[in-house]
């Protein structure tokens, strides 16, 4: 207890000095103002923001970042909540009760719950950050390249499971992405891969580009085709404060969908999206009366609202612990850290104390300054929300390619970043999901460099990784990974499964 008592101290002091506050205050906002407006995501405004990190410290633009993801949480709740369109993927379960509270006049009421609600999930979630930090750290210490290789092999197969749609298209996805990390130079031999001897793949594909065309460039074409209906509610907001008769209704939803959120937000794939539609599941099997949902039931705005919050709060445990990303902003969050050199994993926490601990202790503070940020600029948020969408996309392309520009001053990145954009709107036309390709994406080159070390190792010899003598762990996590794909193949889960995802 001491000694986590003498870290937070080490990453207040960090994260409260004027530059790192103003940098969270800054992605904080941002994170919002994507949140608000629907059609971009956090996803693709990392992207878009990565070229302007390279003149910050490490720590400052990790914390940024950082503000940017959680904070994008609460903004989709602003809009899902006024306008009945989710800002943001986690934010679908709000619309449901959220729009019909504020339908009946208590809109004020029902941002208030989802903010305070939102504050104490991430309170709770920041401190088990902190207090599985330092043991995951030790335990991850522990592991050889098999180890390392085996657990990424288990997140990939998670993020197969917990990405919507068919199992099959997820596991294209997953294959496509190590595909592409393949493309470049072999750091061993030398040798160009994939490259069809053309000289600017030969540094490889940059994440950034592939994360602003599949993300940004995409999602502006998706956006682009859907006829703008913004049943923006006319009503007065009224108070943001609930009243102790909606406390006390509150109390145990907000407890209930921090734990699941929590829990789900480690889980590779989807398991920070699932975290809400979790949470809302079980406050409406809980209740008395479920057919108060959908009609304006708080519980339905507390629960998921809090699961979200903290699931978008505990991905980062894996990322900082591990070094493995649980999803697609967690592994534009690795590719930060590597401009930044950086290397990802338990290393993280042993050398380099001020970043680990300072990211921590911002998110606290970033939490803080959300419920400032959120409450008293909802008439801001609503004015931003009857701005037409085809007012807004260009700007969004131009400092796109601006962004990915800067980068490596190459006009060839934005005419990638385009071609990739093309190409993840065709994917979701086609019903593939692009962000387990991002995670195999990220993973490819991390899963060949540990499986070469692996098998240098012993020799070649592949029974490395099923050694139950020498390499128990990664026997057990192979073991996990085949039987997390088996469960999901049997017909009667496969089948509840694609129900969940319907729903």
């Amino acid at each position: 207890m001491m000694e986590m008592i003498s870290h937070l101290a080490l990453g207040f002091g960090v994260a409260l000095s004027v530059k790192n506050i103003l940098l969270c205050f800054t992605g904080c906002l941002v994170g919002t103002l994507i949140g608000v407006l629907p059609g971009v995501g956090p996803t693709a405004t990392i992207a878009m923001l990565l070229p302007i990190t390279f003149g910050l410290d490490p720590v400052g633009a990790l914390i940024m970042l950082a503000g940017i993801y959680y904070g994008a949480q609460y903004g989709g709740s602003t809009t899902a909540i006024l306008v009945n369109i989710p800002g943001e993927a986690t934010a679908v379960v709000t619309t449901l009760d959220g729009h019909q509270m504020a339908k009946q006049g208590r809109a004020g009421i029902a941002l208030g719950t989802a903010a305070l609600g939102s504050f104490f999930a991430g309170t709770v979630a920041t401190m088990v950050i902190a207090a599985l930090g330092a043991p995951l750290t030790r335990l991850a210490l522990l592991f050889g390249p098999a180890e390392y290789f085996s657990l990424m092999v288990m997140g990939l197969c998670f993020a197969v499971v917990l990405a919507r749609g068919s199992i099959l298209k997820a596991f294209c996805m997953i294959m496509l992405g190590l595909l592409l990390s393949t493309v470049g130079t072999d750091l061993e031999t030398g040798q160009e891969r994939m490259t069809f001897g053309f000289p600017p793949l030969a540094d490889g594909i940059d994440v950034a580009v592939l994360g602003m065309g599949v993300f940004g460039f995409a999602e502006v074409l998706r956006n682009l085709e859907t006829p703008e209906a913004r049943d923006v509610v006319r009503a007065k907001i009224g108070r943001l404060l609930p009243n102790w008769s909606d406390i006390k209704q509150c109390i145990k939803p907000v407890l209930r969908g921090t734990g699941v959120g929590a829990m789900l937000g480690i889980l590779p794939g989807n398991g920070a999206v699932l975290g809400p539609f979790a949470s809302y599941t079980i406050e409406k099997k809980l209740a008395k009366d479920p057919s108060r949902f959908g009609r304006g039931a708080i519980e339905g705005v507390a629960g998921p609202e809090s699961a979200n919050n903290a699931g978008a709060q505990t991905a980062f445990i894996p990322l900082l612990t591990l070094g493995i990303p649980p999803n697609a902003v967690m592994a534009l969050m690795v590719g930060a850290m590597t401009i930044h050199g950086i290397i990802p994993g338990p290393q993280v926490m042993t050398k380099n104390p001020d970043l680990f601990w300072g990211m921590i202790a911002s998110m606290w503070i970033g939490n803080l300054m959300l419920l400032i940020i959120n409450l008293p600029l909802v008439g801001l948020w609503v004015k931003l929300l009857q701005v037409p969408y085809r007012l807004m996309f260009p700007a969004i392309l131009i400092f796109c390619c601006i962004g990915i520009y800067s980068v490596n001053n190459q006009p060839v990145d934005v005419a990638f970043t385009a071609l990739f954009g093309l190409f993840g709107y065709v994917l979701i036309k086609l019903g593939f999901e692009p962000a387990p390709m991002l995670l195999g994406f990220v993973l490819g080159k991390l899963m060949e460099e540990k499986l070469r070390q692996a098998l240098i190792i012993s020799r070649g010899s592949f029974y490395t990784f099923i050694d139950y003598e020498s390499r128990p762990i990664s026997l057990a996590l192979l073991i996990v990974a085949v039987l997390i794909l088996v469960v999901a193949l049997l017909p009667s889960i496969s089948k509840k499964r694609d129900e969940v995802f319907t729903e």
